[in-house]
């Protein structure tokens, strides 16, 4: 799988297209495999919310409650 630092941009590549015009997005995506938009899926949310290797697991949260005695 691709990480956030090994992927490039081309700017070398930009299209310039109007509001109304038909975009082919949905045809390229249906004709990828659910692996492979699953994946494209993951190197977006790495890319937009952070990657740390270190970190891959969920944060674990405590927090101390004070009991009332009755």
């Amino acid at each position: 799988m691709n990480t956030p630092e090994s992927c490039l941009v081309d700017r070398s590549a930009f299209q310039a297209a109007k509001l109304g015009d038909k975009l082919s997005d949905r045809e390229y995506w249906l004709s990828k495999t659910p692996q492979e938009r699953l994946e494209a899926l993951e190197l977006l949310r790495q890319i937009a919310y952070g990657y740390d290797p270190t970190t891959e697991r969920l944060q674990r949260v405590l927090e101390i409650a004070q009991l009332e005695r009755r």
